[in-house]
Order: C-alpha cells, then sequence, then structure tokens
C-alpha cells in the first residue's frame, strides 16, 4: 500500500483503516529526529576532543572556543537566507543537500592537519548545518496538527541535545581508544546513511498529501496566497520569542561546549571519564526539553499563552539551580544542583517554538523557524561558547562557569514582554494580507518572498 493513500485529518496524521494511514507522519518526525542528532554529533564530537587537540596542537581556549563558535556563528548568520532558499527551491531537497554537506565537512574534519585546516573544516560544517533545524521543523510540524506542535518541537529540539550525547560520549570513547580522527569519521558514516534513508522515503508529493495547513513545496502550489517575510519582523510579540529564546541558548551553548573540559580540568577525570560525564548532563537537558515540551502543551491546550509561562518557569528553575551548582565544591549535592539546571535550561525550547509556529504564517514558517535559528546562534550558541573561552583565559573555566547563569535574567524580562504582547501580535497575523503568487511585487522586502 503507498504510504499517501489516506488523507489528512485533524490529529495530523491521517484517517482511514488500518497503521500505515499513520506510519507516513510519524515516519517523517524519526527521520528528521535522526538527521538532527547527526547534526549535532558531528557538531559536538570535537568537545570531547578538547583536551587532545590542546595537548597535541597546543591550542589555547580562545582558539578551542572558535573551533565551536564558528559553526554556531554561521549558522546563525545563514539560516534565514538558507530558509528562505528552501521555501521557494524545495525544503526536501534542502534538507539532502544540507545533510549530506555536513557530513562531508565532517569527514574533512577527520583529515585536517593543523588548527587552521580544522577551523576551515568547520566553516564547510556551519555552512551545511545553517538551515536544518529551521527547515527540518517546518518539514515535520507540517504533517502534524498544532495542538501536538510544542511537544513535537521540543522532541526535534531534544535530539540535538541527544546527538550531542553520542557525539561527547562516543567521541571520547573512540578518541581515547582509535584517535580524534576515527570519532568524526563515524559521527560522518552515521549522517550519511541517514541522507540516503530520507531522500528514498520522503519527497514534496507526500508531504503535501499529508499537510495539515498548506503544501509544503513553497508559494507556488499554495493558492492561498504567501505571507511577506516582513511580516517576521515587526510582530513585536515574535520579535520577544525570538530574542528570549536566543538568551537562553546562551547557557545551552556553555554547558555543550565547556561540561568535558570542566570535568577533565576540575574533576581530575580523562578525556574519555570527562566525555561520559558530561554525556550524562547533555541527556539531562535533551529529556527536559522533551518533557518540558509536553508539559507546555498540556498547560497551553486551551490557553496556548500559558506556554509563555511555562518557558519563564523553566528559565527561573535553571538559573537558580545553576548558580548554586557552580558555587558549590565538589560532591554529589553540586552535581545534584547542575543536574537540576541542565534539565530545565532547554526546557523553554519546545514552548518558544510552537509559539513561533503560533505568529508566524505557514508559508514562511521555515524562514520564520529560520530567524529563530538566527537569533538562538547569534545570542547563544555561537556568543556563549565564544565568550566562556575568553572569561576562561582570564578567570578560569570555574569562574566563568559562575557567571553563566546569570543570562537567563534577560531572557525573563524578554519572555515576560512577549507574553504580554502575544494577544496583539495573533491579531496582526490574522490582519496579514497574502501575496498572490502571480503578482509581482513593488516591495524589496516582499520580492524575497515571493516566487521567482
Amino acid at each position: 500500500m503507498d504510504l499517501e493513500a489516506q488523507a489528512p485529518d485533524p490529529s495530523g496524521t491521517t484517517s482511514g483503516i488500518g497503521a500505515r494511514s499513520r506510519i507516513f507522519p510519524w515516519t517523517v518526525f524519526a527521520l528528521i529526529f535522526g538527521l538532527m542528532m547527526s547534526d549535532y554529533m558531528s557538531r559536538q564530537v570535537l568537545s570531547s576532543v578538547f583536551p587532545v587537540l590542546k595537548a597535541e596542537w597546543h591550542l589555547s581556549d580562545s582558539q578551542l572556543a572558535s573551533l565551536t563558535s564558528v559553526v554556531a556563528l554561521l549558522v546563525g548568520v545563514l539560516s534565514l537566507p538558507m530558509s528562505l532558499l528552501a521555501d521557494r527551491w524545495g525544503r526536501v531537497r534542502s534538507v539532502v543537500l544540507m545533510a549530506g554537506m555536513w557530513s562531508a565537512a565532517t569527514v574533512l574534519c577527520a583529515a585536517a592537519g593543523n588548527y587552521t585546516q580544522l577551523l576551515g573544516a568547520r566553516f564547510l560544517l556551519g555552512f551545511g548545518e545553517a538551515a536544518y533545524a529551521s527547515v527540518g521543523m517546518a518539514v515535520m510540524l507540517g504533517v502534524f496538527a498544532p495542538r501536538l506542535h510544542a511537544s513535537l518541537s521540543g522532541s526535534i529540539l531534544g535530539a540535538a541535545f541527544f546527538g550531542s550525547v553520542v557525539g561527547v560520549a562516543l567521541g571520547g570513547i573512540l578518541a581515547d581508544r582509535l584517535g580524534w580522527r576515527a570519532a568524526f569519521l563515524i559521527m560522518a558514516a552515521f549522517g550519511l546513511c541517514l541522507v540516503v534513508l530520507f531522500r528514498i522515503v520522503v519527497n514534496e508529493h507526500r508531504l503535501a498529501r499529508y499537510a495539515t495547513d498548506q503544501p509544503i513545496s513553497g508559494a507556488r502550489a499554495f493558492g492561498g496566497g504567501r505571507a511577506p517575510i516582513s511580516s517576521l519582523f515587526t510582530n513585536a510579540s515574535l520579535t520577544c520569542a525570538y530574542v528570549g529564546a536566543g538568551i537562553q541558548f546562551f547557557v545551552s551553548g556553555v554547558l555543550l561546549a565547556w561540561l568535558p573540559s570542566y570535568f577533565n580540568r576540575y574533576h581530575d577525570m580523562s578525556a574519555a571519564d570527562a566525555g561520559l560525564a558530561a554525556s550524562v548532563f547533555v541527556l539531562l537537558i535533551g529529556a527536559g526539553t522533551v518533557l518540558c515540551g509536553i508539559v507546555a502543551d498540556r498547560i497551553g491546550r486551551r490557553r496556548p499563552e500559558r506556554r509563555w509561562s511555562a518557558a519563564i518557569a523553566y528559565a527561573v528553575t535553571a538559573m537558580v539551580c545553576l548558580v548554586i551548582g557552580f558555587q558549590l565544591a565538589n560532591g554529589p549535592m553540586q552535581m545534584m544542583f547542575i543536574g537540576v539546571g541542565a534539565f530545565f535550561c532547554s526546557g523553554f525550547s519546545g514552548a518558544t517554538t510552537a509559539v513561533v509556529a503560533s505568529l508566524s504564517h505557514p508559508s514562511i514558517r521555515a524562514s520564520a523557524f529560520g530567524v529563530g535559528t538566527l537569533a538562538n546562534n547569534v545570542f547563544g550558541l555561537a556568543l556563549g561558547p565564544f565568550v566562556v573561552g575568553l572569561l576562561s583565559d582570564r578567570l578560569g573555566l570555574l569562574g566563568a562557569l559562575q557567571w553563566v547563569p546569570l543570562a537567563y535574567v534577560a531572557s525573563i524580562v524578554v519572555l515576560g514582554l512577549g507574553m504580554k504582547l502575544y494577544p496583539a501580535g495573533l491579531r496582526k497575523l490574522a490582519s496579514l494580507e497574502l501575496k498572490n503568487p502571480n503578482e509581482k511585487s513593488q516591495n524589496p522586502t516582499d520580492t524575497l518572498a515571493s516566487p521567482a
């Protein structure tokens, strides 16, 4: 039986008899989830070999931080333009191209002979990963009902942390037993296998048959018109969601990049043991991202604005626990507080992603998530590890980590403002005048959103 033999229903799967009617949407979810893991396995395996590279190439903490931040910076800068292209060129083809590129770049990381070559390979890795989170999320959410969006987006974002767990833990073991180059090669092989499987199973036609709000392929197939890209920047509540989430990623990015080095330096662990210890906390981050997204969906089922409250509550909990944890002496109590802080530190992700989806038009949703990716990387994943690297060279790594949780204060203020402006944001979205794809635009900004 053909996977798309049944029509979509409001549940976000499909109607009809038999389990096959629900296979395709969940297959899409599984493949997007797996590719998100591959994305972060390729990105974060570097953290597990920081101690090895530092000793082998005599690198400073600032140089190590730049190897991490260059990826996040490129992802942030390129996420919006690449998402715009994906909305027009085709999201499936874009996912295949991006995943193939980051897997090839991971192979080049293994072949690097010095810091400069590794930095160049990481540059290419960031280019390949630039829009995957936004485009992959748009592909996946397009075949599921809005009532599941926080849970599913939290799960996809949780896959980033699960991939980080595998990258850090397995990378440390492989580096210890086979050398650090083998760690990169194995991560690349996993990504390439998933690219082939995704290309075989998923195509634009199938996605359109299962779409819950609009055809996935872009403006030409979207009979109701296309929203202007400018609508992503003129909605104050949406802007608050972008900025507030991005600032919270500052802390998540620091923990992902620097926990292995923290355990190596302050708990006297080998590179392999430090990677395994850090992976436990990264696993907590991933589990918290998924579970907090599910909770946000439940409390926001009747009142969607409560998702803002959930994101703020998670931020307050994480900040308090991490501040206490990094002040305590080594021991079980310290690990408990850091663990609880790690669990909640990215809990906001599902809630804020669902908010972004609710405030953006379906025709430009990949672009909307691209703006979010830009904010997440510029304010968080790129800035955080680099700032800590600079502070570490002056204050020591522990001294730098003690200041990091205070970034949540700014995020809490911005998210609170966004929640207050949320009703007005929904009204602004409802009043959008859609662009007819057959008409030429006189507005340069809208031209970006219209088909060629």
